[in-house]
């Protein structure tokens, strides 16, 4: 099973890497960095149809660091959602694949995304509308590192706890860099897991956001816990697989030259890391 979960999660890496290269720039790092992540999630968590993407009583996802948009566009390829030809088009005129996820667009997509700070807040709304219609429905929101330095998230996260919401669960990329530096030296969220525990959040720190195993298992932890919501605090490493993007804060977004590319692809071709 983890072989399998691996080799797709793969693809989504190559997919997504050639997707924003043939756009002519985007965010590389980011996009990379949450792969496996969203891999586990729609391969085996999330209880989904492609043949009916709006079907009513499914889980929801909300990538509300939505510029993270050409990796969820990649695994939907590959959870059938819609043909891999159509990545072609990411960010050209009419081809309707915005980089920034966008729900009335993309089939698969449950949330339009990119204003950093808000997709917290819809999940909560979603959570709580589901515990209130009796709906058997779990709500994840994946969240950049970067992004819960906005206060809107910490709002949604008070709310989330007063109302119990365990069918709620937040997953933080925690790839310590964002477009203007280092988190920490932008504006440090140190100690982390103290400060969701302080909120009311069940807390589970997944120290390597790239093995499949590791994350399996913190997720079914998290959706086996009642009366709270629960975050998993996933340490990953921005725009991993690529050798010279590993934990390089320049390729949070770019473009590269058809060397890099060729470069990138042996990369991925090969399993490079500098994890």
């Amino acid at each position: 099973m983890y072989r399998e979960l691996e080799k797709i999660s793969s693809e989504i890496r190559r997919l997504t890497f050639r997707a924003i290269y043939g756009a002519g720039k985007g965010h590389f790092g980011g996009s990379l960095s949450v792969i496996e992540i969203l891999t586990v999630l729609y391969f085996r968590i999330l209880r989904i149809d492609p043949k009916n993407a709006q079907k009513e009583d499914r889980d929801r996802l909300i990538l509300s660091k939505g510029h993270a948009g050409p990796a969820l566009y990649a695994t939907l390829v590959e959870r059938g959602f819609f043909p891999k030809e159509r990545l072609t088009g990411l960010d050209k005129s009419g081809s309707g694949l915005p980089k920034h996820v966008d729900r009335l667009k993309v089939p698969g997509v449950d949330v339009s995304s990119g204003s950093l700070g808000q997709g917290l807040s819809i999940g909560v709304g979603m959570a709580l509308a589901a515990k209130l219609d009796f709906k058997d429905i779990r709500v994840y929101t994946i969240l950049g590192d970067g992004e819960i330095q906005e206060g809107q998230v910490w709002e949604a996260a008070m709310t989330g706890s007063k109302y119990n919401l365990d069918n709620l669960m937040a997953i933080v990329d925690y790839n310590r860099l964002q477009i203007d530096g280092p988190v920490e030296k932008v504006m440090p969220i140190e100690p982390i897991v103290d400060k969701w525990e302080a909120f009311g959040w069940n807390v589970l720190l997944v120290e390597n956001g790239h093995s499949i195993p590791v994350l399996l298992r913190s997720f079914e932890a998290a959706i086996n816990t009642k009366k709270k919501p629960s975050v998993l605090i996933v340490k990953t490493v921005k725009g991993k697989g690529i050798s010279f993007m590993e934990n390089q804060i320049k390729w949070h977004s770019g473009s590269i030259t058809k060397e890099q590319f060729e470069t990138g692809i042996r990369d991925l071709e090969r399993g490079i890391s500098n994890a």
